[in-house]
């Protein structure tokens, strides 16, 4: 279904019955990236996913994360959900988090995949260029020589390893993006430009796990410095794969994120 918020038109599928867990893809992503992982959960939970601002059948524009995250928060109110479990990967986890220090009192459980509190100033402002010159990229050069570039970096390294068939699914998920609206995304929503919320992890006392795969040293190296920070959160880490263990390995994903369900 499409829901309207403001200008803007947000693509939602609402799965099954029971408990709401809402579900946030990650860049380039859309809500097929759950599907898999997402079968285990419909025996006893409701879920809702959600195609963010600039990616799959969503057209919305939005000034930065914070204004998504008010968007979502309308959004899950027009469907009459006032609590419910939250998980976000990547820079949906990034967006899964600034709404629980937004709206602590609607989220139950924040589960984070390969997720970060953002960067500090000077590193901000050196991602946010990086972002700009990849989002003038995509758009000059269009999806499918970015979708190329994109395939090769390392955070995604082990997805080599994937199953020719799943990796066909990935690649046909980004090329089906728009490039203004992957442009929009990073410069709005892009590690460089979201709020820092490092010394706010302290504050947020909603029961939170963290999850990494053991192949992304970079994540589980900032999510072992994150766990330490939030008063009531643990830090599982999925062996043998990489930044998408929700992809590389969707059967763990599932039974841990069911574990702190």
């Amino acid at each position: 279904m499409k829901i309207k918020v403001n200008d803007n038109q947000y693509f939602v599928k609402v799965h099954g019955k029971g408990e709401p867990v809402v579900l946030l893809h990650g860049f380039t992503g859309s809500t097929n990236t759950w599907q898999e992982m997402m079968d285990p959960l419909l025996d006893e939970y409701q879920c809702i996913t959600i195609d963010l601002p600039g990616h799959g059948q969503t057209d919305a524009n939005v000034d930065n994360m914070e204004q998504c995250c008010w968007e979502l928060n309308e959004l899950l109110n027009q469907l009459s959900i006032c609590s419910f479990h939250l998980l976000g990967y990547s820079m949906g986890g990034r967006t899964a988090l600034v709404f629980t220090s937004m709206f602590p009192e609607k989220v139950k459980t924040l589960i984070l995949e390969s997720a970060s509190p953002g960067l500090e100033e000077e590193a901000k402002n050196e991602r946010a260029e990086r972002d700009n010159q990849l989002a003038k990229f995509m758009v000059e050069k269009g999806i499918e020589e970015f979708v190329n570039y994109w395939e090769t970096i390392p955070l995604f390294k082990s997805q080599e390893r994937l199953p020719v068939s799943a990796r066909r699914k990935i690649r046909e998920e980004r090329l089906n993006q728009r490039p203004s609206g992957l442009a929009m995304s990073l410069r709005s929503m892009g590690t460089g430009v979201q709020p820092t919320l490092w010394s706010s992890l302290n504050d947020i006392q909603v029961p939170t796990v963290l999850i990494t795969g053991e192949l992304d040293d970079k994540f589980v190296e900032i999510n072992q410095k994150m766990v330490e920070a939030f008063p009531h959160a643990v830090h599982e880490t999925i062996p043998n794969v990489g930044h998408a263990p929700h992809l590389e390995n969707p059967n763990s994903f599932g039974k841990i994120v069911m574990k702190y369900l």
